[in-house]
């Protein structure tokens, strides 16, 4: 199970006040959250997030049939917005920007959800969830650092040509690696080392 930062109460929480509709809802989804970055995919239980979520089993399952689904609901509503990329004035600064909210997605405790469910469900729901991470993370990343891109190119500070595909795979597959690999969270400094000593150089090369 993947390691988090994110931990459980001490104590059970005290009853809280009845709740019904979008409220209960996003308590449910909270609760499924923490339930996955605590004891992680194979010890949630629906009964645990009801618990967690201080409102009965049957209130869970009128909302959603099974584990799979309530987990798809809770990453897809817990991941931040990955839907614009601001203009800091240098393609530098745009894909240092770019990567501390990558690094913010990654280690959210819907990340570190998503990690539980990726390392320890079977294949089938494996494959459920990787689509997931393309569509909620990968592609919108990408997608953003293309943009960081083509505005460098119309500034000038990159060269005309860094378009090739596997340029917008570079950040994303180094995040992962050394994440998953190295264990790294990506101090600030370890970010600026990445978009200096790598990203900038490989946009600028040739450049005249």
């Amino acid at each position: 199970m993947a390691t988090s930062r994110w931990t459980a109460a001490d104590e059970a929480p005290q009853v809280s006040p009845r709740r019904r509709g979008p409220v209960l809802e996003r308590a449910i989804l909270d609760a499924a959250l923490e339930q996955l970055s605590t004891v992680g995919w194979n010890a949630l239980t629906m009964e645990g997030v009801a618990a967690g979520a201080q409102t009965g089993k049957a209130a869970v399952y009128r909302r959603w049939s099974s584990k799979e689904e309530l987990v798809a609901d809770a990453l897809r509503s817990g991941f931040p917005d990955l839907d614009r990329a601001d203009d800091h004035g240098s393609v530098r600064e745009d894909l240092y920007q770019l990567c501390l909210r990558l690094r913010e997605a990654m280690y959210s405790r819907s990340g570190f959800a998503l990690r539980s469910v990726l390392y320890e469900c079977d294949a089938a729901s494996a494959d459920r969830f990787h689509g997931m991470v393309l569509r909620r993370l990968v592609e919108p990343a990408q997608r953003l650092f293309r943009e960081a891109v083509r505005r460098g190119i119309e500034r000038g500070d990159v060269r005309p040509d860094a378009t090739a595909e596997v340029i917008f795979d570079v950040i994303p597959g180094l995040m992962m690696f050394r994440a998953k690999v190295r264990g790294s969270e990506w101090p600030d400094e370890a970010v600026a080392e990445m978009i200096d000593h790598v990203m900038v150089p490989l946009l600028q090369a040739g450049r005249e």
